[in-house]
């Protein structure tokens, strides 16, 4: 059975559980709430040990294969190209789509949470070079660190042999392992949906929300079924572009569920390798930078919300320079969003508020109840930028075995 047949079937079934068990009793709930987190957790169990390992391999072949520069100019380049592209759509689809107005809530707010750039250049370069493969949320720090040890264990490719070898059978071994917890994850698909369906429908409820919700699907369906498959077409001049997303499914449906962004590379390395055919050293190096700095869903989800706060506000028009303002700053704090796997769209949201002053610092307390939507929402796109991202690298470096789509896992 196909890989993204098990969680559509987890999901459905997750969903069919939502309203059939009492998840009106507390304590159910609660126990349930303990199962989601538990397998959630265990999701990101293996993902730093298989990112590390994989990262080490990768750029040591990259740097001996003369292919590292260009796969990292590529890299970049489609990191700042589609952040640019989601932020636009966002932006371009609350313009011309007038939504609903949020009722105004008279909320207390805590405190505003802040990105601490310096602590995160910091955070890069602990006291011991060791520490840096403890940090699990933030992924550039370890990356950092297999980096280095990729790139200087390619200098001297006798001397650093042992070493190489090492880290090529440990990312062997954590893929393996890997392949097994996204197998049994599909079956724990069923509580960890079943428990957002039921966070859901208290949200759903009231129907203040559901217009920003459709936009958010109208937006995913543009990018992902059209302005995705298109690129494909014209950049690599693909004549199945559909493939890639189909090579998705299984990534999408998880990590909308999740609300993670990291906690899919497993699942997207799986089926980067045995259903797209990219190789380790694109795939290594490739999707932990996109799951890292391509966080264009967070800024299109936040651009679209802070507006529809504005406009719940008042019912001028919003001036073009606040457009630009709110474009590029969504735009240049995604990129730091990186030590946020989750939550990452709300919080750009509650920092566009409180830049923007005037009255705003509180009012993403109106979207609150709504963030888990949010999030989940950006984590699919941000997701379906790595793997149609990483495809795109893979067929300019020529570092890609196309595999016909009836051997797709």
């Amino acid at each position: 059975m196909k890989v993204w047949i098990k969680y559509l079937i987890g999901v459905a079934l997750g969903v069919l559980a939502a309203f059939i068990l009492p998840t009106e009793n507390a304590a159910f709930l609660s126990f349930l709430s303990f199962l989601s987190d538990l397998f959630i957790r265990m999701g990101r169990y293996v993902v730093l040990p298989l990112v590390f390992f994989t990262a080490i391999v990768s750029l040591n072949n990259l740097r001996n294969s003369k292919l590292l520069w260009r796969t990292a100019g590529w890299t970049f380049l489609i990191i700042i190209l589609s952040s640019l592209l989601l932020t636009a759509v966002g932006m371009i689809s609350i313009l011309l789509v007038k939504l609903p107005r949020i009722p105004i809530t008279v909320d207390v707010a805590s405190d505003v949470f802040q990105l601490n750039v310096k602590d995160m250049l910091l955070s890069l370069f602990p006291d011991s070079a060791f520490s840096a493969i403890l940090e699990g949320s933030f992924l550039l720090v370890p990356l950092v660190f297999a980096f280095l040890i990729g790139w200087e264990s390619a200098s001297e490719e006798l001397t650093f042999k042992p070493l190489y070898t090492f880290a090529d059978s440990a990312s062997k071994l954590f893929y393996a392992i890997a392949n097994f917890f996204t197998e049994i994850l599909a079956v724990c698909a069923v509580i960890i949906s079943a428990f957002w369906i039921v966070k859901f429908r208290d949200v759903i409820a009231p129907g203040i929300y559901t217009p920003m919700i459709i936009m958010f699907l109208i937006d995913f369906v543009i990018v992902v079924g059209l302005i995705y498959p298109l690129i494909l077409r014209f950049v690599c001049h693909d004549p199945h572009p559909y493939r890639v997303l189909y090579a998705s499914l299984a990534s999408l449906i998880f990590s909308f569920f999740t609300a993670d962004s990291n906690i899919t590379l497993p699942l997207n390395y799986r089926h980067a390798r045995e259903s797209l055919g990219i190789r380790r050293r694109c795939r290594g190096f490739t999707y932990p930078l996109f799951s890292i700095f391509a966080r264009g869903g967070s800024a299109l989800t936040a651009s679209i919300s802070f507006i529809l706060i504005w406009r719940s506000y008042s019912s001028l028009s919003i001036p073009f320079t606040d457009i630009l303002w709110i474009f590029g700053l969504s735009f240049g704090l995604s990129f730091l969003l990186g030590g946020l796997p989750t939550g990452g769209s709300f919080i750009l949201l509650t920092i566009l508020c409180a830049k923007y002053a005037k009255g705003f610092e509180t009012s993403f307390l109106l979207l609150q109840p709504a963030s888990m939507i949010m999030c989940s929402f950006a984590a699919m796109f941000d997701t379906a930028t790595a793997m149609f991202g990483s495809y795109i690298v893979s067929v300019k470096t020529k570092t890609i075995e196309h595999h016909t789509i009836q051997h797709f896992i």
